[in-house]
């Protein structure tokens, strides 16, 4: 397996922590959308078990969790999670470039993900990394962007 640097891969040991800081992190998501953003929904043994799990930390513990599936048409980001400390610090970035960095690993030239239509920060903030929305799906109470970004191809 490829190394993404500054991440490490999580073992079943991480699910508290990783739950601890994946609540925190979306703790703003949920009061905007008014319901349990999907990441706090998942049975995270099941998570670290079935996906990709990469961690950032520092001396305090948790900063940061890229959650990915490999799917046979692209890499999905399931979650990029920032620890409320260290917000405004890069690395959502550097996660975010992790992902790419590992859909090149695998010979994937497409990277998706989905965000709910109310986190508009999130939306722009897809946008201004290289990603399109692909559609929109209305699920009556809550509209889902899905987003997607083609990588330039080395060959």
């Amino acid at each position: 397996m490829s190394d993404l640097p500054g991440l490490r891969r999580a073992v079943a040991t991480d699910r508290v922590a990783l739950v601890a800081m994946q609540e925190a992190a979306y703790e703003p998501n949920r009061i905007v959308a008014g319901r349990l953003p999907l990441p706090l929904r998942w049975d995270y043994a099941d998570v670290l078990r079935d996906w990709e799990v990469w961690l950032a930390e520092d001396e305090a513990g948790l900063t940061g969790a890229l959650i990915l599936q490999l799917r046979p048409e692209d890499l999905y980001i399931e979650s990029v999670s920032v620890a409320p400390r260290c917000k405004g610090g890069g690395l959502g970035n550097r996660l975010l470039e992790a992902a790419t960095l590992r859909a090149g690993h695998l010979g994937r030239s497409t990277v998706r993900l989905l965000t709910n239509e109310l986190y508009r920060s999130n939306v722009a903030w897809y946008g201004r990394k290289g990603f399109s929305i692909e559609w929109i799906e209305d699920l009556g109470d809550r509209r889902i962007v899905h987003m997607l970004r083609h990588l330039q191809s080395n060959g």
